[in-house]
């Protein structure tokens, strides 16, 4: 028997501990079998080069609680390792035998799927466990041998009478992590953590009935057996090839992932590149909710088939971080315990990649079956709009699919909408005027009068349409935006045609004088505009800087620009040539003149939504009055 001290190597240990740092104690388990997995891994490419001598067979990973002994077992049928190799990989801490293989196999092994790389995993087995044994025998004609440590320098390394190939790994629990014994929560660390990983892992046994043979006699009850229960997926759907796969099998996939979410995605974009780095993943498009936050955190990093995280801040642009899915790199710079994510060029790099793949993708989608996919519009421009915003990127590719909904229904391309703009709808200056609306029921008359002038109307309702068009307009300098009930639209279109007032401007001047002693100054500016006789005689809108700044300081939290909240200023526009603006010019009679001004002005606010409370109650009483 050997005994001595463990050989921590300061050259290569302090450098680990001052940059990576285990974040939680259940990453332990992730380790142990990631572990196990490359064991595995290495005896399959070794035989697969003729270098190992034996059988490979079909080897597992087997996970086994011993709860009246307080100890966990995880067993592989890898390669194993002889006395020597446990002193050289168990005692020289941060020692890494990954490392180490790949490099010496560099030329064939680089595709074999090896995950560790510190050397330290094993070590997180002392987070939960006071005592850890090793009993491994090696692929090689070598004795069997058996290591133990209670979490000291201090270990023992013996002969072990194990004849079968692999590594068992026992862990002597701790009074404080007994949680560990409990079947509930090694199934739930194996389904977070190595759900998919590549090599069979089994928990346990399960119940299955036999089937009944067809010549058995009639009565006959089904034979009930108990199985081994395989916990993961070692085929995962991103691991294949994308012509492998239906449209089934992704959908499988899909809720395989999310087995809660009823809903099917959207549609889904396979991620498949191994240069100049390497990554593979499946990124779905759901139906997003109304509430945004909630939607994130849905994608899956994996690190060859093992879990690391949900956070992919950083390696998924943030505008894609509300969609769902897989991805899976050996590239991606991790911690010690694969939890967090350090920046770095390849990161960026990846990044660039997941935008530049999902915007050909939905270029493609638009090209393929264009009304299918404006099917889908609604449910995915939150998503697209605000890669608009964050990324310069994939504002450069969005023209070609991104659309612009009509209050008809129909759906416009920017440059569809420049097209169609150019013949009628242009300002003063020449600008082409994009008339909008962000609510078609509330904002319905504007709409209406635009319409019967023959302009095209988009609706525009997303929470961050405000700072679309400030860009889209920044981008195309001969293009404006206007909500339709920004002003008069005779006042946004420049017409040659244009209405004149049938008031002489001494009648506007006194028309005005009136309005302004009854109308309430401190909300609204009166603006008196001649309109077509049948437009409505008072409407209330409100100038595009200021409801647009107020948006965007709403949208983009308190205070945004320095602004805080904003007042509520409108301008109410009379038109000069309705019938009520004559009755109000030419009545005597202050109370009725009053009265009517009040009237049109509180039937305006409506149409705007704008009437609340006493407000409206008093509206509703002046109303019956006039019908008496």
């Amino acid at each position: 028997m050997t005994t001595g001290k463990i050989n921590v190597s300061v050259e290569n240990i302090f450098p680990l501990i001052k940059k990576f740092l285990y974040s939680d104690h259940e990453i332990f388990l992730r380790e142990l079998v990631s572990n196990g997995t490359d064991a595995t891994l290495k005896l399959k490419h070794l035989t697969s080069i003729g270098e190992a001598k034996v059988e490979y067979g079909h080897p597992i990973i087997e996970v086994k609680i011993d709860k009246e002994g307080k100890k966990l077992h995880i067993i592989d049928q890898g390669l194993g390792m002889t006395a020597d190799e446990v002193e050289k990989y168990i005692n020289q801490v941060a020692f890494s035998g990954a490392e180490e293989f790949l490099e010496k196999y560099k030329d064939s092994a680089k595709d074999s799927g090896i995950i560790g790389h510190f050397g330290l995993g094993f070590y997180s087995a002392f987070m939960v466990a006071e005592k850890v044994e090793i009993i491994t025998k090696s692929f090689k004609d070598e004795p069997a041998a058996h290591w133990t440590c209670d979490g000291s320098p201090e270990f023992t390394l013996e002969a072990s009478d194990r004849t079968t190939r692999g590594t068992e790994i026992i862990l002597h629990i701790a009074e404080d992590s007994l949680e560990f014994l409990e079947d509930y929560k090694i199934r739930e660390l194996l389904n977070k953590y190595n759900k998919f990983m590549p090599i069979p892992i089994q928990f346990g046994t399960k119940k299955e009935m036999l089937p009944i043979p067809d010549d058995a006699p009639e009565g006959t009850k089904a034979e009930e057996i108990e199985v081994a229960n395989f916990i993961n997926n070692p085929n995962p759907a991103w691991t294949k090839q994308p012509v492998d796969l239906s449209d089934e099998d992704y959908k499988n996939f899909y809720h395989e992932l999310y087995p809660m979410q009823f809903e099917e995605p959207l549609f889904h974009i396979h991620l498949n590149v191994d240069y100049p780095f390497n990554l593979t993943g499946i990124l779905y498009f759901p139906k997003l909710g109304a509430d945004i936050q909630m939607q994130k955190d849905k994608i899956q990093l994996y690190q060859n088939q093992v879990y690391v995280t949900d956070n992919v801040e950083g390696i998924v642009p943030d505008f894609l971080t509300m969609l769902k899915g897989v991805i899976d790199s050996p590239d991606i710079p991790l911690n010690v315990s694969r939890s967090s994510l350090q920046a770095d060029a390849a990161v960026k790099k990846i990044s660039n990649y997941i935008t530049r793949k999902v915007a050909d993708k939905l270029k493609s989608l638009f090209n393929e079956d264009r009304a299918e996919f404006e099917k889908k519009w609604n449910d995915i421009k939150i998503v697209l709009e605000y890669g608009m915003l964050s990324e310069a990127k994939f504002y450069e590719k969005a023209g070609d699919f991104v659309l612009y909904p009509t209050t008809e229904g129909t759906y416009l391309t920017l440059a569809e909408i420049k097209e169609t703009l150019a013949a009628n709808q242009t300002d003063k200056n020449g600008k082409l005027v994009v008339l909008y609306a962000s609510n078609k029921e509330t904002q319905h008359s504007y709409i209406d009068i635009a319409k019967e002038k023959g302009y095209q109307v988009l609706l525009l309702d997303s929470p961050i349409v405000s700072h679309l068009i400030q860009k889209l307009e920044s981008d195309n300098e001969n293009l404006t935006f206007a909500r339709v009930d920004a002003d008069p639209i005779d006042k946004l279109i420049e017409k040659e045609d244009n209405v004149l007032s049938k008031l002489s401007d001494e009648e506007k001047d006194k028309l005005k004088t009136v309005l302004e002693t009854i109308v309430p100054k401190a909300n609204y500016s009166v603006q008196l505009e001649p309109m077509d006789s049948n437009a409505a005689p008072f409407m209330i809108t409100q100038p595009e800087f200021m409801r647009r700044m107020k948006e965007m300081s709403q949208s983009g939290g308190n205070g945004m620009f320095g602004m805080g909240n904003l007042p509520e200023m409108y301008n109410l526009v009379v038109n000069t040539n309705s019938e009520l603006a004559t009755t109000i010019l030419n009545t005597d009679d202050k109370n009725v003149q009053e009265s009517l001004v009040k009237q049109a002005l509180d039937l305006a606010k409506l149409s705007q939504n704008l009437l609340k409370g006493e407000e409206l109650t008093a509206f509703i009483k002046r109303g019956y009055e006039m019908i008496k």
